[in-house]
């Protein structure tokens, strides 16, 4: 048996990355996946490799910054297998630069619009099904820019920062109905956004790779793991805990 057999799992910003590899754990352990992002395209291409390693999973376009499709997003999860059990709120953008007093308000609110409100739009729709059915895991992807600050990242900073405050007030607020709310914060992980970065400026692998502990980069399962374990029965005494995943970064 898996650990999230039979269960039900929303995967937002599911078309790469860490979303991607946590579409593909929750699978392989057991669970539907409902795996949604404004891409597509990319989602689709995530669903066929879950139905080739044998699982059960469908594709939802969605903007999760917008109500209208976040609410229809649950809606079509519970259409489909009647119910949702764990939503896995990863969808995001990467900073904006620039100093503080330097970042373009169009940019700011880009970064907080996706980053902050659509963690809690996701968060709100997910907590209605959750609490109509009896109960239900959340987890939510900060960052470590949420536990630390860093300079030229000011929005991310703040967006992931409110990320963690979310869901420690989630989790006291809806304990008592059998939900619980964590946040993961991963580390520098090796997605295509990361990648990206790194084709701009080579050097900065090496950088990076060096400001962790353990001397690498985090890769997509890393983070999809400690997510799966979040939603399973092992952590069913933990709740409103915002785990680094970070090779010791935070440790510093």
């Amino acid at each position: 048996m898996g650990l999230v057999q039979g269960k039900v799992a929303l995967i937002t910003g599911g078309a790469s990355g860490i979303g991607r590899a946590a579409s593909l754990i929750f699978a392989r352990e057991g669970a539907s996946v409902a795996v949604a992002d404004l891409n597509l395209e990319g989602c689709d291409e995530t669903v066929a490799m879950v139905k080739r390693a044998g699982g059960d999973a469908i594709s939802i376009k969605c903007d999760v910054s917008r109500t209208d499709q976040v609410q229809a997003m649950v809606e079509r999860v519970v259409r489909s297998w009647g119910r949702l059990d764990c939503g896995f709120n990863n969808a995001g953008v990467s900073p904006a630069g620039g100093r503080i007093g330097e970042i373009p308000e169009d940019d700011w609110d880009r970064v907080i619009a996706i980053n902050l409100t659509g963690v809690w739009l996701c968060m709100k729709y997910e907590l209605v099904q959750m609490t109509a059915q009896g109960g239900g895991a959340i987890v939510n992807t900060a960052s470590i820019m949420g536990l630390v600050g860093e300079r030229r990242t000011g929005a991310y900073c703040a967006a992931k920062h409110g990320v963690v405050g979310l869901t420690k007030t989630a989790a006291l607020e809806y304990a008592n109905r059998n939900i619980r709310v964590n946040a993961v914060c991963p580390g520098s992980t090796l997605t295509p956004m990361m990648q990206k970065a790194f084709v701009r400026d080579p050097r900065l692998e090496q950088a990076y790779k060096a400001s962790h502990p353990l001397g690498r980069l985090g890769t997509p399962e890393d983070i999809g793991e400690a997510v799966m374990w979040l939603c399973s029965e092992e952590a069913s005494f933990v709740t409103g805990l915002a785990l680094p995943v970070d090779g010791g970064y935070t440790a510093h």
